[in-house]
């Protein structure tokens, strides 16, 4: 085990629930996604406005897609995770976790494009809605992946690299932890177990797949792909540009971030990849289709605001 290894890796003591008494708890995970989403509808309306939306509109909007973030999020774990899904049951029991970021995002844009249909007497663009949506989206993810790390969930394989995550104490999220060490099953009878010391990677009859002084935090690469997305997206935002070119960045640039660090997690694979990451293909290619096109036949109209674009595609050009 290379010695700079347990220098340079990372940690700290995670934490299930904020307890208040003893009735009483707040997960860290849930409350990071609350205030993810609170702030993320704050500048959605703002953007919104800037592009023709009504603000009483765009807030009927935020509350449809919050129900479509729910719907989406459960619907995309339960697909990638029917081996442990036995029933109707299984598959509401969104209170015992289990929800996909991806498909929450799919759930939202799905039940506002409904919604907007609503609504034909307004003339609203969707791409126009899509474009005010996109920054606040890759804010919501950089606060929620914040309550992610506290618990220390989304770990991935074992490793020695710079940033390993080494265990600290506490509850890992998706682990059962007892006497300092934390083990959970994962799909294809493979089992992962995590100290204080390091981690291992078994296979079903015991060989060790993989093994470091810590584990990929794929929650905290998330972090930073989403934290730079957003200071790219604002700065994109400043000048007026042709509707669909924010939406479209948001898609290449986080689709391609998780199909990347999709292949650190420990997640159920079908053909080699995770639902994410197929998801994620899908997106990236649609959103380098979309910018190829946009850069052949520039737009000479529809900027943000009902402000006139220029010839030029505009900044991501």
């Amino acid at each position: 085990m290379p010695p700079f290894s347990v220098v340079a890796a990372i940690g700290w003591k995670v934490l299930d629930r904020f307890r208040f008494g003893s009735n009483f708890a707040i997960s860290p995970h849930g409350l990071g996604i609350a205030i993810g989403y609170l702030a993320g509808t704050f500048v959605f309306i703002r953007e919104a406005g800037k592009r023709d939306y009504p603000e009483d509109f765009s807030g009927s909007i935020m509350f449809w897609a919050l129900i479509g973030t729910i719907v989406g999020a459960r619907a995309g774990w339960v697909f990638t995770h029917l081996s442990d899904v036995h029933g109707i049951g299984d598959a509401l029991a969104i209170y015992r976790g289990g929800i996909s970021l991806i498909g929450g995002i799919v759930g939202a844009v799905i039940a506002s494009y409904f919604v907007v249909r609503t609504r034909p007497d307004l003339h609203l663009s969707f791409v126009k809605g899509l474009d005010a949506a996109s920054i606040p989206i890759a804010l919501g993810i950089v606060i929620g992946r914040i309550g992610d790390l506290v618990i220390g969930d989304h770990l991935g394989k074992p490793t020695s690299w710079a940033l390993a995550f080494q265990y600290h104490g506490g509850n890992l999220s998706g682990y059962d932890c007892s006497a300092g060490i934390c083990t959970t099953q994962l799909s294809g009878g493979r089992l992962q177990t995590i100290t204080a010391q390091g981690a291992q990677l078994l296979s079903p009859n015991g060989a060790i797949i993989g093994h470091g002084v810590g584990v990929h935090q794929t929650a905290l690469y998330d972090f930073f792909i989403a934290m730079g997305l957003a200071v790219l997206l604002i700065w994109l935002n400043r000048v007026p540009g042709r509707p669909g070119i924010l939406i479209a960045t948001f898609g290449l640039w986080y689709g391609t971030g998780r199909i990347i660090t999709d292949f650190l997690r420990v997640e159920n694979r079908f053909l080699g990849l995770t639902g994410s990451q197929w998801s994620s293909a899908v997106v990236v290619m649609l959103c380098i289709l979309t910018l190829v096109r946009f850069r052949i036949r520039p737009d000479r109209g529809g900027a943000p605001g009902g402000r006139t674009a220029p010839v030029t595609t505009g900044p991501a050009g």
